[in-house]
């Protein structure tokens, strides 16, 4: 699979339509992907900033993860080095406990595809239960607590973690093993990736 094709298949999905009937602010598919990445970020979808501006992680959510991460916003925005595909790469809009799951659509249509184009990818970070559920497949634990603390089973090709959203500081405080004992391992493959 060539460049031409990469870049065919990218500006595919930029001019996506599929679901437009079900997306109150309608299309805007925003990923990062290159053919030399070596670390796959894989979220949920947009939030309605990240909708806005178009660019992947671009509000609080996207500060604490580069801090978990240990890297700066240069380093995270290098698609040739860290791919950003969430599950769903419209904003799937707002329900009554805030933005609404990502639209199934997207992964039927464009994951395995786009994937195939990402031959370097060394570790993948599943953020949340739907990125969980597309990678981790039936390895996935009952819930999201109990696949992330069972991350060391999905290591070093995985890391399942929860979401970076300030609506999850309840869950960091209750489960403070995870920035005590995850991150910091974290933070060493990162930087390891990062540097080889």
């Amino acid at each position: 699979m060539g460049k031409t094709a990469f870049n065919s298949l990218v500006q595919d999905i930029k001019h996506c339509t599929l679901c437009s009937d079900h997306l109150p602010a309608g299309c805007n598919p925003v990923f990062r992907a290159d053919p030399g990445a070596v670390i796959l970020i894989a979220g949920q979808a947009p939030g309605r900033r990240v909708h806005e501006t178009g660019i992947p992680f671009n509000d609080p959510s996207g500060d604490r993860l580069r801090s978990w991460m240990g890297i700066d916003r240069e380093q995270f925005y290098d698609a040739t080095r860290i791919a950003i595909i969430p599950m769903g790469f419209c904003y799937p809009g707002t329900g009554q406990r805030g933005d609404l799951p990502p639209r199934p659509e997207c992964a039927k249509q464009w994951h395995e595809r786009l994937l195939a184009h990402l031959p370097n990818i060394q570790l993948v970070l599943a953020i949340g239960q739907y990125a969980q559920a597309y990678h981790l497949k039936e390895m996935r634990k009952s819930n999201l607590t109990q696949t992330v603390a069972h991350w060391q089973e999905y290591w070093p090709a995985f890391l399942p973690l929860p979401h970076p959203s300030p609506r999850n500081n309840l869950w960091l405080r209750r489960n403070p093993w995870f920035e005590q004992e995850v991150i910091p391992v974290l933070q060493n493959r990162i930087a390891q990736l990062l540097t080889d």
